[in-house]
């Protein structure tokens, strides 16, 4: 059976988009299939939001099938236009495990009609209502007063509802409201904070409001959000104490003597960074101002308007952006709706059955829930990488980690700047930075005076920014690190090895893969480190690997691969295997595991029914791991390529701290997942 959640509000510009993506989210993580659909949409046009909730990954729903009625269509006979909405949701509702209506903006119609509407449809459609209120420049009891209110509108016309929200909340009161909501209903509550950026125009959109044209700085950049607005009619040191991160300042355009000390402050990484600068009053920027950028690489935006600073600033001011227009402020939603909603016991409310399978997009939304559930500080040392910058911002928006960043903080700002990329509430460490130096040397030279390293030499293993960065996490300063964009394997591994060290009684790190199946994810391993592992090797091996699939929310069912299964084969290859699975017995009696076991008998229920047909793994093995580095490392990228699996790793496993690499041709994808699953192993080895 379908089930269908109705996302609603009682009135226009509460965010309820933000509360339908976070929910669309939640259950992309539980069942294998969700559509969206919108009863009723402006006439004259695509809907933003629906088309916004459309394009998210899982989603495959042509947008006409997704559109009940337009409200024209409303207006003109209601009773048909509620059948036609029936109608066309019936025809979706069998393809899918669930549903995420989106109820209407308040665009067209008086609000209590409105209201009316939107109870009548999730009656008729047979949808549980999720109810989402506005905070915004409401007190506790306002909002708790608003709640109640269309509670029970939607009562009154028998809508079972199993959830009520506050969004765009005072930051200083969302506990209060929280507390205000359990008291009123015994549902699922939530209070969602506001955030400047989810409303904040982009600068192309000032430029528009004002009929501004860019006459300096890099177009690329006018997609930016602009979150306030600095108006410049003081002296230059007055104005630099007033600029704030990402404004668009406003000034004179006769007071040209202005604009290099603005730029300058820009690019300095010592001040805020700005979005733009609007000229107004049309007057042009003299040609000698002109020739002191001409030799220096001006990436901000400038426009110039004919209108006067005052019908200017009231312009802008009153300008505000779409929640669609970024893909920033869509991971920012989805990070406050995780940071604040109880998902499971969301879940639980909608009662949908959670999927016994589990596609590689539910498990990527599983990862990023684990990280953001118990944040960690990864530290990143390639920080000269635009691909380290890039992935930084999206995972900074996402909120799935803390960051730390090696690196000039003013070369990794300006950098950062001049690409578009939002670097916000990320760490920059300086590794040049005296003190640290000598403490990390200090700290090395005795860590490895059995090897004879003195502080001296110690110093020069500090200027190699994955000792750097390695040291900050020996030392509890970081979680975890992830680097190897621009250096090796062996230089990323090896200052963990001879000071993080590995585990109590493990004597290898080895690498495994999370490989993402249509229906299913296994770990493989070793498929990175050891080329021909030891029996004791091997067992060190398959225990690490179990804990791996602990971590990620696998069940470890472990499988010791070799040619043979069970007795019928000998030699030194499947002797060694038995050995290995013999420690692991020894070693981990809890673990379930066979082996030695062949390929087929490890995933083949058939198969594994006529070689094992007592045994409790085969057949279902979810821990696959192979005598040598060449059967693993190839056959994990024979299942990659001939299944269409995505591979995620490798993932180092083994060590005390939680420190992975990255293969020099990775993309920004394959970092951002990297750290990813950094921090989730991290979790575990903090705890």
């Amino acid at each position: 059976m379908t089930r269908s959640i109705y996302v609603a509000a009682p009135e226009g510009q509460t965010g309820k988009s933000v509360v339908a993506l976070g929910l669309l989210d939640t259950l992309l993580r539980e069942v294998e299939s969700v559509g969206v659909f919108r009863p009723l949409v402006r006439s004259g046009g695509p809907d933003d939001i629906l088309e916004m909730m459309l394009g998210q990954p899982g989603v495959t729903l042509d947008y006409d099938d997704a559109v009940g009625i337009t409200y024209d269509e409303m207006r003109s006979d209601p009773e048909r236009a509620l059948q036609t909405i029936v109608d066309k949701f019936g025809r979706i509702s069998p393809r899918f495990d669930a549903i995420v209506v989106l109820g209407s903006d308040y665009a067209d119609v008086t609000s209590p009609t409105e209201l009316s509407f939107n109870a009548d449809v999730a009656a008729n459609l047979g949808s549980s209502l999720l109810l989402v209120v506005s905070g915004h420049d409401r007190d506790v009891d306002d909002i708790r007063s608003a709640a109640e209110s269309a509670l029970n509108e939607f009562t009154a016309h028998h809508v079972q509802t199993i959830g009520v929200f506050a969004n765009r909340v005072n930051p200083e009161i969302l506990e209060g409201t929280a507390r205000a909501l359990r008291d009123l209903t015994h549902l699922v509550v939530a209070a969602l904070p506001s955030d400047p950026v989810l409303i904040a125009p982009t600068l192309r959109d000032q430029f528009e409001a004002v009929g501004a044209r860019q006459v300096l700085g890099n177009p690329d950049l006018l997609d930016r959000e602009s979150q306030d607005v600095v108006v410049a009619a003081m002296t230059l040191p007055n104005i630099l104490s007033r600029l704030v991160t990402e404004a668009t300042v406003l000034m004179p355009s006769d007071r040209s003597d202005l604009l290099p000390g603005l730029i300058l402050a820009h690019h300095s990484g010592s001040f805020p960074q700005l979005t733009g600068v609007i000229l107004t009053g049309g007057y042009p920027i003299p040609d000698n101002v002109r020739k002191l950028f001409d030799g220096m690489h001006l990436d901000l935006p400038i426009g110039m308007t004919d209108q006067g600073t005052y019908t200017t600033a009231k312009a802008v001011f009153n300008t505000h952006g779409l929640f669609t227009s970024s893909p920033r402020k869509v991971e920012i939603s989805r990070r406050i709706f995780a940071e604040h909603v109880d998902a499971e016991a969301l879940i639980k409310a909608i009662e949908v059955e959670p999927s016994k399978a589990v596609t590689p997009l539910m498990f990527g939304y599983q990862l990023n829930e684990l990280a953001r559930r118990d944040r960690r500080r990864i530290v990143m040392p390639e920080s000269s990488d635009d691909r380290i910058l890039e992935s930084a911002s999206i995972l900074l928006q996402r909120g799935v980690a803390d960051l730390t960043l090696l690196g000039d903080p003013v070369e990794i700002k300006t950098r950062a700047s001049a690409m578009g990329w939002v670097l916000d509430g990320a760490e920059m460490v300086n590794p040049t930075n005296p003190e640290l130096v000598e403490r990390f040397s200090e700290e090395y030279a005795k860590l490895r005076a059995h090897k004879g390293v003195t502080v001296e030499q110690a110093r020069e293993k500090m200027k190699d920014l994955s000792y750097f960065g390695t040291m900050m996490v020996h030392l509890g300063m970081a979680d975890g690190m992830v680097s190897g964009a621009i250096n090796t394997t062996a230089n990323t591994i090896r200052p963990s090895l001879e000071f993080i060290k590995t585990k109590p009684g493990v004597k290898v790190v080895s690498g495994s893969f999370l490989m993402c199946m249509p229906d299913r994810v296994h770990v493989y391993a070793d498929c990175a480190v050891n080329p021909d592992p030891t029996a004791e090797q091997l067992a060190d091996i398959a225990i690490s690997s179990a804990e791996t699939a602990v971590a990620f929310g696998i069940e470890p069912r472990v499988a010791m691969l070799s040619y043979s299964t069970g007795t019928s084969g000998s030699g030194a290859d499947v002797d060694k295997v038995r050995q290995a699975t013999e420690l692991v017995r020894e070693r981990r009696p809890d673990l379930a595991l066979e082996g030695p076991i062949q390929f087929d008998a490890a995933v083949d229920p058939a198969v594994a029914r006529t070689k094992l047909p007592d045994s409790a793994v085969a057949g279902r093995a979810t821990v696959f791991i192979f005598p040598d580095l060449n059967t693993g490392n190839n056959t994990y990228k024979a299942v990659q390529r001939s299944s269409g699996a995505v591979a995620i790793g490798p993932i180092l496993q083994g060590l005390k701290k939680a420190v992975n690499d990255l293969s020099r041709g990775a993309l920004v994808d394959d970092i951002v997942n990297t750290v990813v699953i950094t921090a989730i192993q991290a979790q575990t080895e903090t705890h």
